[in-house]
């Protein structure tokens, strides 16, 4: 799984630098053949789209390595972690709901995924089954009970 997002990170990351090396110098260039430099709003727009394409560069390969760092041998096999399907009984509403914990660029309209880093999967990682967790989200509190969990080693099965 995380193969995959690493691949997607690295083509976007691909994709920006085309961007930033071949398209965006041409625009700086177009813009500066237009004359005075000092009053140049296009000129000033174009530098400050490659400042802009420079930092996502750079954030971006910040993630790139966080994510090809993740050793998934090292993931917890008694508690939530990446990859884990938890199940969970809401202690207001008394319904159970199972979600699957992902990273952020891997959320997609499968309805069950959550993101690791949402204050939700936050609260369920290093969660194991039995455990209350009570949780702090912009609707408010939200209590649940770890029904069940299933790790990312055990679907490998």
């Amino acid at each position: 799984m995380h193969k995959q997002v690493l691949q997607k990170l690295e083509a976007e990351l691909r994709a920006l630098k085309n961007t930033l090396l071949n398209e965006i110098p041409k625009e700086i260039a177009h813009a500066a053949a237009q004359g005075d430099l000092s009053e140049n709003a296009e000129y000033e727009q174009a530098l400050s789209k490659r400042d802009m394409f420079q930092n996502k560069v750079v954030s971006l390969e910040r993630r790139i390595a966080e994510v090809a760092a993740m050793d998934m041998d090292r993931l917890p096999r008694d508690r939530a972690a990446y990859g884990s399907t938890v199940k969970v009984l809401d202690l207001d509403s008394e319904k159970e709901l199972t979600y699957h914990l992902v990273l952020p660029e891997e959320l997609d309209s499968r309805p069950g995924n959550l993101s690791i880093s949402s204050p939700i999967g936050k609260a369920l990682v290093g969660m194991e089954q039995g455990s209350e967790v009570k949780i702090t989200i912009p609707a408010g509190m939200k209590r649940f009970e770890v029904l069940e969990v299933v790790t990312i080693h055990d679907q490998k099965k």
